[in-house]
């Protein structure tokens, strides 16, 4: 044992100190040596030995093979002499190898004996074993430094700001064929030696990748990985060479692949796990080789991508003009207005957190020309893909001020950062809010003082309101009670009156004013015994004050704030 560890680097000494030993044993070595002659990765054969600690993972590829076949060459007296503790689990050695089941014939015709090099590469006198049969190279080239780098250069090169990260990789589906027919092997193989091996036995592929990996990342990036992380990178492999893996499952199992609006293929991963669960083994071994065939090449990959979850600024707006919509005006194709509300805030938000796209929303809305006063309308916007999400409440600050300073149609307050829930939280109970509007009224017919003090005294009023002509192509139709909670009059000549109303939230004011030819009862004209009509509107004050929990990205943590 000493003379081998002294033709070890010193990462390689350093781990197998801290193991105390290689992580194979005695009981491990028929199944090793099994999965190695037919074209197995080192990594692959841990994970079917049941090795879940990291470590032994983490060891460079060719130093881990070249380990692995010095243990596949020692004695048996050698291998129990180094196991401490061995299992008190009673096992049945191995026969000599040469009276191994289907493996004689492997040693003595020489194919499939993976040999290592003066250099320390793998090298096999089957050139087709050099790519993993199980993890089709996964756990291979693509734990290697070299490939972390290219993908660090290209997370670097997005330019998204961040803090930690979440990795998420996308294996071809196939791979859970390939894994379902060694476990078949190797099942097999252990029946022999009087034990079992469940598929939970087996490590997951995605589990050693990450155990490899994330250390590599982190340590490239300067980042911690966290599974919580709003900035994820995502890695999508693909193996063209063995696409057609699955295809002989849909023949048996064709209730597992139904087509999905959203899915390319039929022969996504849980859909193939799915059928595996089903299919019967002795019809997977009809259809399926156990072992799987060497592959010639490793898997490809089709995309590496950085993607930031969403960010959410709140606020609170006025609209000074009554020539703007909240939204785009756009019919039928053809816009009506030049701008909006939404574009006139939006716009500003896309540069400065470089957003892809945005979602607006609003705690109700007022028509394009109702002006918006008091304390202004709570508004949301999700800022979809944002490569810049770090900023101080001084900058939040600025870019309110730049909002305000570029259009006297309207401003903007409380300008915040806000998590995903309190979006919700601006919606809930928008029904029971309560709203006050002042509004300038004509009448057909002339009046006096004394004929609107009478609306000054009545309280909660009840009206029914049947959805107004004017929304109705994008409303449903549907009759709503509202409460009319108070109202003011204010005199101004025989044909016009102020009136301040308090209502509930969701109430039609112009509708209450004219009627809507009958479609709101009562109304202001049918109280008053005139026709009338409202010349001007203007949503006074919002008493529904949203406080919104606001948040700051560290390092670290989402940090919640009370606003």
């Amino acid at each position: 044992m000493q003379g081998r560890e002294s033709s070890l680097s010193p990462l390689v000494r350093h781990l197998l100190q801290l193991l105390n030993m290689f992580p194979l044993t005695v009981e491990n070595k028929r199944v090793a040596q099994l999965l190695l002659s037919t074209g197995t990765c080192p990594r692959c054969i841990f994970r079917f030995c049941g090795v879940d600690f990291h470590a032994p993972y983490k060891l460079p590829y060719k130093e881990l093979l070249s380990e692995l076949q010095k243990f596949l060459e020692a004695e048996e007296d050698e291998l129990v002499s180094e196991v401490p503790n061995p299992p008190p689990k009673k096992i049945r050695l191995q026969e000599p190898e040469d009276q191994i089941d289907g493996m004689d014939s492997l040693s003595q015709n020489g194919e499939g004996k993976l040999s290592v090099t003066e250099d320390g590469s793998s090298s096999s006198k089957n050139s087709n074993l050099n790519v993993c049969n199980v993890c089709l190279g996964i756990l291979q080239d693509f734990c290697e430094k070299e490939f972390i780098k290219k993908v660090c250069q290209k997370v670097e090169a997005s330019g998204f700001e961040f803090t930690n990260l979440v990795l998420s990789v996308s294996f071809p589906p196939q791979l859970s064929v390939r894994e379902h027919a060694a476990w078949l092997l190797v099942k097999q193989e252990m029946g022999k030696q009087s034990l079992s091996l469940g598929r939970n036995d087996i490590v997951q592929l995605k589990e050693a990748y990450k155990w490899i990996t994330h250390p590599l990342f982190s340590e490239e990036l300067g980042v911690p990985i966290d599974g919580k992380s709003l900035f994820e990178v995502s890695v999508v492999f693909a193996h063209p060479e063995t696409v057609e893996d699955c295809h002989f499952l849909r023949a048996i199992c064709p209730e597992c692949f139904k087509p999905a609006k959203n899915k390319q293929s039929v022969f996504t991963r849980m859909a193939v796990m799915k059928a595996l669960n089903k299919i019967k083994e002795e019809d997977f071994r009809k259809q399926f080789p156990c072992p799987p065939d060497s592959p010639k090449a490793v898997c490809t990959v089709l995309e590496i991508e950085c993607a930031h979850g969403a960010v959410f600024v709140a606020g609170r707006y006025n609209k000074y003009s009554r020539n703007l919509p909240q939204t785009p005006w756009i019919i039928d194709g053809e816009r009506k207005l030049e701008s909006s509300v939404e574009e006139l805030i939006s716009d500003h938000l896309l540069k400065v957190f470089k957003a892809e796209s945005f979602n607006f929303s609003s705690s109700g809305r007022e028509d394009v020309d109702v002006r918006t006063l008091g304390n202004g309308r709570p508004f949301a916007i999700e800022l979809v893909n944002p490569h810049r999400v770090h900023f101080t409440s001084q900058e939040i600050k600025e870019l309110q001020q730049k909002i305000n300073n570029s259009s006297n149609k309207i401003q903007v307050r409380d300008l915040q950062l806000v998590t995903r829930e309190a979006i919700g939280h601006m919606k809930e109970g928008e029904e029971e809010k309560t709203k006050t509007y002042s509004a300038l009224i004509w009448t057909n017919k002339a009046i006096q003082r004394k004929d609107i003090e009478f609306l000054d005294d009545i309280k909660d009023l009840k009206i029914d309101q049947k959805t107004p002509l004017r929304v109705l192509h994008r409303r449903p139709l549907a009759v709503r009670t509202r409460i009319i909670h108070s109202m003011e009059t204010r005199y101004v000549d025989e044909h016009h009156f102020r009136l301040s109303l308090k209502t509930q939230a969701g109430t039609y004011i112009k509708e209450f004013v004219h009627g809507d030819f009958g479609r709101t009862k009562p109304n202001i004209g049918s109280l008053m015994e005139v026709t009338a009509d409202i010349l001007e509107l203007d949503v006074e004050v919002n008493h529904f004050i949203v406080e919104m929990p606001v948040y700051t990205l560290s390092s670290t943590k989402i940090m919640l704030l009370k606003h």
